[in-house]
């Protein structure tokens, strides 16, 4: 039998040549060349994948809008696939996808209906600005803006507004082009120099200070991480110093946790005394890149810390490790380590199942120190003035000073420089000038959001690491909410419990479906107090990350210190 042969090779040799275009819906020439306008062409090695959400954000601020034609022609400039632009756009709350047949709103106002605000009158302000603004103007409840100490907190745009009435919100919307960055009190960086900033970075990068000793410090100071997990941060040095070379760091200014602005207040008054820090720890841990991802509601931040770092880079006070700001896009879930280090690389904010930890195997797959800001701002007076003066000034058996995030019914909210294991009794008498006018403690938050709440009578617990637990809540990054008799302890759960379910990023079920369900249950009149119990124990023994393991925090603590205000009986 003749058999007929078929030449395959240039079949072969078709298949290995690269497409010229990516499968699917083509980019248009005209959005294409709007993209490229504001992004710019790539280099010749192509746009660098991890920059797939500072490109997001250069349209959504240029358009109000990501529509669907600069989607596609963002996927074909950065030869990836529109379904992952598409996928990560979706993912933040920042970002709005339009059809392009839409209109893009002509200014967003976001008004913050976490506990704080929502205790301020949010819903009532909220209500109101959706009723008497105009055609064009979007008005969204928003989870929290990170400016709890003025509440209710909005954003007009990107303009923040503290105390925020209808008629301010009229007249930014009115004015908002001509209104200037309200930061005039920031520290800049020759004034910094000139008060002896950077002598102590400057001594470090020289070889003039022992990385041995100033890692010892931080051990006998007991400084831990000061975002939430409290894990020690000399440690955390010496176990990422000991990885093999390149190590990168990673800093978290993501503060999303409700309560908690101290990390804001901090940078807007001293950005460098933070920069500083970072200095001194990629020089010690030996990082060659530092990577600071800064929440995306902190907009006067962002600009003043653009600024103060042009001018730190343009004169250096020693050798610079490569510095790279990046943005976040409105998702609390990257204030959780991993998640945010997806979130860099240009992807949606998942968090990494673990092991391996990031210290280990982190950003783009290198051992990365990652650090929460306050930890950092630390760092120049603990080496400056010695772990023992720091060390001594705890209350009540414990050691050093904690910066507490302090909101709600008291007569002085705001950041509050106190001693490690302060009560809360102290904390409000003391730093805040007692209860506000007309309100009587009921019961508060130790630790944000997530941290449970404790009625009055266990006022008299010093607040600190580890002191906590055995009421069932943790200090996290001591953001503190004080609630009155005016107030519910149930509500105040049900509030957190809806941004949880708001926030959970989806990727495991526990969470994406046990935060959603706890809502539904405990917006009920009487708790279904044994399904709840249940959907504790499942969120908090199989959720992924922390904000699965924490949310049945309040749950808990109501069914326990306020059975009354349920209808469970005890």
């Amino acid at each position: 039998m003749n058999e007929t042969r078929i030449d395959l090779g240039p079949l072969r040799e078709q298949l290995r040549k690269p497409r010229s275009q990516l499968k699917g819906r083509q980019a248009l020439p005209q959005a294409r060349a709007e993209v490229q306008a504001l992004i710019g062409l790539p280099p010749t090695a192509g746009h660098r994948r991890d920059l797939l959400i500072e490109h997001l954000h250069v349209l959504n601020d240029h358009y109000r809008g990501l529509f669907e034609r600069h989607i596609v022609a963002l996927a074909a400039e950065m030869r990836v696939p529109v379904v992952e632009v598409f996928e990560v756009a979706s993912f933040y709350h920042h970002f709005q996808i339009l059809r392009d047949d839409q209109t893009a709103p002509a200014v967003t106002v976001r008004i913050c209906d976490s506990l704080s605000c929502s205790l301020a009158g949010a819903d009532t302000l909220l209500a109101q600005v959706q009723r008497d603004l105009g055609a064009g103007v979007q008005v969204l409840a928003a989870p929290c803006l990170g400016r709890c100490e003025q509440a209710p907190a909005a954003q007009v745009g990107q303009q923040a507004v503290a105390q925020a009435t209808p008629p301010q919100i009229k007249h930014l919307l009115a004015n908002a082009s001509v209104l200037p960055l309200a930061l005039p009190h920031a520290i800049r960086y020759e004034a910094y120099k000139q008060a002896g900033g950077y002598q102590l970075a400057l001594q470090v990068a020289a070889g003039l200070k022992d990385p041995e000793t100033i890692i010892q410090t931080l051990e006998s100071s007991g400084l831990r991480g000061l975002g939430g997990a409290g894990f020690p941060a000399g440690r955390k040095w010496r176990i990422v110093r000991s990885q093999a070379a390149p190590r990168l760091m990673a800093v978290n200014i993501d503060e999303g946790e409700p309560g908690t602005f101290k990390d804001r207040t901090c940078l807007e008054a001293d950005p460098h005394r933070f920069l500083e820090g970072v200095l001194i720890a990629a020089s010690v841990v030996g990082c060659e890149a530092v990577y600071i991802y800064l929440r995306d509601e902190y907009h006067e931040a962002r600009v003043l810390l653009t600024q103060e770092l042009a001018a730190l880079q343009a004169n250096p006070p020693c050798a610079l490790p490569r510095i790279a700001l990046r943005r976040g896009a409105g998702a609390y879930i990257c204030g959780e380590e991993s998640a945010m280090i997806e979130s860099i690389e240009g992807h949606r904010g998942e968090p990494r199942l673990r092991p391996p930890y990031i210290a280990e195997v982190g950003l783009f797959g290198r051992p990365t120190l990652e650090h929460n800001f306050e930890t950092l701002y630390w760092i120049r007076e603990l080496v400056e003035q010695g772990a023992e003066g720091f060390a001594a000034q705890g209350r009540h058996g414990r050691q050093g000073l904690r910066r507490f995030s302090v909101s709600g019914r008291v007569k002085l909210p705001g950041v509050k420089l106190a001693p490690a294991g302060i009560t809360l009794r102290e904390l409000v008498d003391e730093y805040c000038g007692g209860m506000a006018e007309g309100h009587t403690l009921y019961a508060y938050l130790p630790g944000g959001a997530s941290g449970g709440i404790l009625p009055a009578r266990l006022t008299d617990v010093p607040l600190d690491f580890d002191t906590l637990q055995a009421h069932g809540c943790f200090i996290g990054s001591a953001a503190v909410v004080v609630l009155s008799e005016h107030d519910s302890a149930r509500e105040a759960a049900l509030n957190v419990m809806q941004f949880f379910a708001h926030e959970s990023c989806g990727q495991c079920t526990p969470c994406r479906v046990g935060t959603d369900k706890a809502a539904q249950l405990m917006a009920q009149p009487v708790w279904d107090a044994d399904t709840l119990q249940d959907l504790a124990q499942v969120m908090g023994d199989a959720s992924i990350c922390g904000l699965g393991q924490a949310a049945p925090n309040p749950i808990r603590c109501v069914l326990q210190y306020f059975p009354q205000e349920v209808g469970v009986q005890t």
